[in-house]
């Protein structure tokens, strides 16, 4: 099994920064992509962004080009969503998913495994 620790949400204005982090815990070296989702009241669950361990480039969607940046740091087996110049419409629930396929997908159900959220929330 492999469980996945979020952390790093909160208020903040537009144009403010946070960067959110997802654990990898118990058996983190079955995984070999990870994506960012984000659900917002009444929307359905979102890709925000993905990393494959297989050297691909990180996938965003295009709303968060540009001001997003999602990394991995491998000894500590954490991976990273760096949110700049953040704007009301990113309010949203933040899930880190995670998987065994060496795709990062944009898709949710290509997804083994879960977080539980962090709530990001920007007042205009």
């Amino acid at each position: 099994q492999v469980q996945l620790a979020e952390s790093g949400g909160g208020l903040v204005q537009a144009g403010d920064s946070l960067r959110l982090s997802c654990a990898l815990l118990g058996r983190a070296f079955e995984i070999n992509s990870v994506g960012w989702f984000r659900e917002a009241p009444g929307k359905e669950r979102a890709f925000v962004s993905g990393i494959s361990w297989s050297g691909q480039p990180t996938n965003y969607t295009d709303s968060v080009k540009g001001r997003f940046t999602m990394s991995r740091d491998n000894l500590n087996n954490t991976v990273y969503l760096q949110m700049n110049s953040l704007k009301p419409e990113d309010t949203a629930v933040y899930f880190c998913a995670a998987s065994r396929s060496h795709e990062a997908e944009i898709y949710p159900r290509a997804y083994d495994y879960w977080g539980q959220g962090t709530q990001v929330t920007v007042s205009s």
